[in-house]
């Protein structure tokens, strides 16, 4: 890696990396002209990364549409760079069968029969989301190769990053006066680079002291305890036929262990006259006790399609709107500022849909939009408004009801918590799935239009302590309950795994904690006098963020070295570590004193960021893709300015 020519090295070689590699080529023609070598350390196959690695269960599928799924920078990316037009997984799919696209591998004949049934309201594999993902990264390094620039892959990871003085470096040190970086890696190689970017993804974390715990436990006992982790990366072999096992957690991660343990163990589903399934058992399966705080699995994807307009831009939630309380006050509170922005929105789009079905309102849409601008959300006169507009309560939207569907609720026995349960998930069924229920999907694409939103819209610095808080926390973990649920069919799989009397609900509020006395796991609910025990337990998530104690070698040196920390806020509380790596505006690795970190760079789902996805909806301005290119800028910019220093 000569001195004379810059390098940036990518921790990290997933989607991420892809789409900031696809940026680097569409922005290099403007903003910098010198050559450049850059380096992507990734151990997986790099496109896919370890998240949509082709070695995993074809079971598992994306919580998303294949239409719905781009990874190219559309014209409607409000961004700074060019942009991209190019086929999203859908017509990807369509131009390899037509042999329009013909820059792919062979595939293997299971993968040619998905690409065939593949249409826009297909959930895909991950294995085959993968294949798209490897070859956006090829085509974009492709892009860079005819640009005087040369990418090379090394499959391989990342464990330190050190910063090099001037004279320290073999090959003479950054001429420009600068810091350079040398990355080892696990093999013993060493590379060289101006710019270093972490870009890992989702990572693993060492346990806390309360996993530990209850490892050690189950270890004691002879029983199985599974920590939060990625779902298909544990070892279930150990648990036996017909064992009890307690599952705290009922989003998507519970998706995927309950396709890993029944379908998985050969059992299979079948069609029913009534329209429901029938799970046909194959003697291997365990029995699943399962619970999480709402106690009921994420709302199902919609199928609907809109009977009035489609949702437009957010209408409260704006930039005048977000700028006059930014002028208006010195830190903004999420709950108090912002919220009830959003949740006008919510109400907005979900009762113009509603009005699309007249038998169901009073009244005229203009009449009642005329009005509803005028009022706060919180406010009487806006739940009066909905009730002598709206005759059924159970269609008018309360978003907090929508949040905690069990709130207020007791249960007296087991049979009382099954019921309820599955009423609920019968009930989400019908109103996501039903062509007669499209004010579901203009809530859904509110929301996500919101969320697309906040990040560009809002500082994250001009938020106050307690509502970074919240943003981490609460806001994004409403919006994946709401928005980013499983396909509909596998709410139905629930059904008929509770029908064969394989899965049971422990209700809201659940709680599991060991017992000495017996050597088990015991969990109930708050809400519900029921109580079960267990020899294994199972918790089905991802681990909390934290770089501190990440199971990643880089993250752990770069914590341990002092040049990154974790965001830490003052909350009401004291001091709180919300476990992501602190980085600015401009995704430069801050240090615990606030200062940038010369030429460390990160993004991510780990990073303080306002955090986002790799990939998107087409033609909804993406966040990543906004971001993307925005950090792709940034390091031009670096390398533009090394040059002008060096010439």
């Amino acid at each position: 890696m000569p001195a004379d020519i810059p390098a940036i090295v990518f921790i990290g070689g997933g989607p991420r990396t892809a789409g900031v590699l696809e940026r680097l080529a569409a922005n290099r023609p403007a903003l910098f002209a010198g050559r450049v070598d850059i380096h992507v350390v990734e151990p997986h196959e790099p496109g896919s990364g370890r998240i949509w690695r082709y070695d995993q269960s074809p079971g598992l599928l994306l919580n998303s549409m294949a239409g719905d799924i781009t990874m190219f920078t559309d014209g409607s990316v409000l961004c700074e760079g060019p942009a991209a037009d190019g086929p999203g997984l859908t017509g990807w799919a369509a131009g390899v069968l037509d042999g329009s696209i013909r820059d792919v591998p062979p595939f293997e004949p299971h993968i040619l029969e998905q690409f065939r049934a593949l249409g826009p309201a297909s959930f895909p594999t991950r294995q085959l989301q993968g294949k798209y993902l490897e070859w956006f990264f090829r085509r974009a390094v492709a892009a860079l190769a005819g640009a005087a620039a040369t990418v090379t892959v090394h499959r391989d990871t990342a464990t330190a990053v050190e910063p090099v003085a001037v004279g320290e470096s073999p090959d003479g040190g950054a001429p420009d006066g600068g810091v350079r970086h040398r990355i080892r890696l696990a093999s013993g190689a060493v590379l060289e680079a101006d710019l270093v970017v972490y870009s890992l993804g989702h990572t693993d974390s060492r346990p806390d002291a309360e996993t530990e715990r209850l490892s050690e436990f189950a270890a004691r006992h002879g029983g199985f305890h599974a920590a939060p982790s990625y779902t298909t990366d544990v070892d279930y072999s150990p648990i036996g036929p017909g064992q009890d096992v307690i599952v705290s957690g009922m989003g998507l991660a519970f998706v995927d262990l309950l396709v890993l343990l029944f379908e998985g163990r050969g059992g299979r589903f079948e069609e029913q006259p009534d329209g429901g399934l029938r799970y046909l058992p194959s003697g291997a399966e365990p029995r699943i006790w399962a619970g999480s705080r709402r106690g009921v699995p994420f709302h199902s994807k919609i199928s609907s399609t809109f009977r009035g307009e489609p949702t437009g831009a957010p209408r409260y939630f704006t930039a005048d709107a977000v700028g006059a309380l930014l002028a208006a006050h010195d830190e903004l509170d999420f709950r108090t500022h912002l919220w009830p922005l959003i949740a006008k929105d919510a109400g907005h789009a979900y009762y113009r849909e509603l009005f699309a079905y007249p038998e169901r309102v009073s009244g005229s849409w203009a009449d009642f939009e005329a009005r509803f601008d005028a009022l706060d959300w919180y406010s009487h006169a806006r739940e009066d408004l909905a009730a002598s507009a709206v005759p059924d309560p159970a269609l008018r939207l309360d978003l907090e009801a929508l949040d905690q569907p069990f709130s207020g609720c007791a249960f007296p026995d087991h049979d009382a918590v099954q019921q309820a349960v599955v009423n609920y998930i019968r009930r989400d069924l019908a109103l996501r799935t039903s062509p007669d229920h499209s004010e579901t999907l203009a809530l859904f694409m509110a929301l996500l239009k919101v969320y697309m939103e906040l990040g560009r819209l809002v500082p994250q610095e001009r938020l106050n302590s307690r509502s970074q808080q919240a943003v981490h926390g609460w806001w994004h973990g409403f919006f994946s309950f709401v928005d980013s649920g499983p396909p509909p069919h596998r709410l139905r799989e629930m059904l008929a795994l509770h029908d064969a009397g394989l899965l049971h609900f422990l209700g809201p509020g659940t709680w599991v904690r060991p017992d000495e006395a017996s050597g088990r796991f015991v969990a109930g609910s708050f809400q519900s006098p029921v109580l079960v025990d267990a020899a294994a337990h199972i918790e089905a998530r991802l681990p909390s963020p934290s770089v501190e104690r990440s199971a990643n070698p880089a993250l752990t040196e770069l914590h341990a070295s002092g040049r990154g920390t974790e965001q830490r806020l003052l909350t009401a509380d004291g001091p709180h570590s919300t476990g992501k790596l602190l980085v600015s505006g401009s995704f430069e690795v801050l240090g615990p004193a606030g200062s940038p970190q010369p030429g460390l760079f990160a993004v991510g789902p780990w990073t303080s960021g306002w955090g986002a996805g790799a990939f998107a909806r087409p033609n909804t301005n993406a966040a990543p893709f906004r971001e993307n290119d925005a950090l792709a800028r940034t390091l031009l910019g670096h390398l533009a300015a090394r040059l002008l220093v060096h010439n």
